[in-house]
């Protein structure tokens, strides 16, 4: 079988049917008043998992890491840690810790201090916490700024700094509620790598909320995306991208053109795809969709040729004319309005600095694709 998208890395429990999951959501809901943040959400996450919570604002997602915290408990079901049922159990009797959007540094107290803070409340020995600390310092590569307080460091050291502290106390599980949202974009970039190799080296599982789809791609193994307080899929960074099981998750991770039709004919598992214009798309990945079904074709703009001639191997094409093009550097991006106004989004990687088959504004133009390059969506 093959594999979507590169290898991230062998690591997959998930796949597993005698693996235990490490955390485990079953069927919880929890209401503010007439408001319901999570509905029946059932979820599971393996020990030494990087796992995204990913969803637009309101979507439930942090409401869900709070209450892995211990901040707020569930109206209904249950939220199994290790096996053990959380109910009732304080946050700091809990074996895990929250990284906060803010940081939350303690502005009085230098770097050392900061990170020293949760150890002193733990009582542990003084000797001990200068090795923890010392530890943690190099872990984030921040020794020589020990003696510095939060407001003589960069965005990226304080967001460091609040790291260490927060896994100073070995917790079993890292939550981290929007931790890069206070960086620069270059920053954040950088930072993302960062975090994915601190959890390899320290072996925890790390459960991050976010609602920015790179960064979720990037960092995690696995991705839950919520809407309206429910998951409406778990899977891969490719898998979620490259086989989305609903209309929402692909419309909602990256770039996608939707083509609404009804299935004029299955053979095996190909199907022949008729839009309202009367154009055709064969397509192979065809899941469940049977015959007569309304479906929608879903294909990512980089899996779209475009060129000013019909190719002459190509089993899906569609007419059309430019509609607006942007240079990005690397790649040009094309919206080609189709006959019947339908736009499509192409993208083509700029591996030549000269173009073969220069388009522009107003051409006529076609998009072409394999059957293989979209998947067929029922929901």
């Amino acid at each position: 079988m093959k594999s979507l998208g590169s290898i991230r890395r062998s690591f997959a429990p998930w796949n597993d049917p005698n693996a235990k999951p490490y955390i485990r959501f079953e069927n919880v809901t929890k209401r503010f008043g007439e408001f319901t943040a999570v509905n029946d959400l059932t979820l599971t996450i393996f020990e030494r998992e990087f796992f995204a919570l990913l969803g637009a604002s309101g979507c439930g997602k942090s409401t869900l890491l709070r209450m892995l915290a211990g901040f707020e408990e569930p109206t209904s079901g249950r939220i199994l840690l290790d096996g053990q049922d959380l109910r009732g159990i304080p946050p700091y009797r809990r074996p895990v810790n929250m990284m906060f959007q803010s940081y939350a540094l303690f502005p009085h107290m230098t770097v050392e201090k900061n990170i020293a803070f949760g150890l002193k409340q733990e009582g542990m020995p003084a000797a001990d916490i200068a090795r923890r600390v010392a530890e943690m310092l190099k872990l984030v590569k921040l020794e020589q700024f020990a003696k510095r307080k939060p407001h003589q460091l960069s965005g990226g050291q304080r967001q460091r700094v609040a790291l260490a502290r927060s896994v100073a106390k070995r917790p079993k599980v890292l939550l981290l509620d929007e931790p890069l949202g206070a960086l620069d974009k270059k920053l954040r970039e950088e930072t993302q790598f960062e975090l994915m190799d601190l959890q390899q080296e320290l072996g925890l599982t790390f459960v991050v909320v976010t609602h920015d789809q790179e960064e979720a791609m990037t960092m995690a193994d696995r991705i839950a995306i919520m809407d309206k307080g429910q998951v409406m899929q778990v899977a891969t960074p490719a898998e979620v991208y490259e086989a989305p099981t609903s209309r929402f998750v692909a419309g909602f991770v990256g770039n996608i053109n939707m083509f609404e039709g009804k299935v004029a004919d299955r053979q095996a598992n190909t199907v022949r795809i008729t839009g309202p214009s009367g154009a055709e798309i064969t397509v192979e990945n065809a899941g469940d969709a049977a015959a007569g079904a309304d479906v929608a074709f879903a294909i990512r703009p980089e899996k779209i040729r475009v060129s000013s001639k019909r190719p002459a191997d190509a089993v899906n094409a569609l007419q059309g004319e430019v509609y607006d093009i942007a240079y990005l550097g690397d790649m040009t991006v094309y919206h080609v309005r189709l006959g019947d106004g339908q736009i499509v989004r192409a993208s083509s990687l700029n591996a030549q600095r000269v173009t073969e088959d220069p388009l522009t504004w107003s051409d006529s133009a076609w998009v072409s694709f394999r059957p293989d390059a979209g998947v067929v969506l029922t929901r």
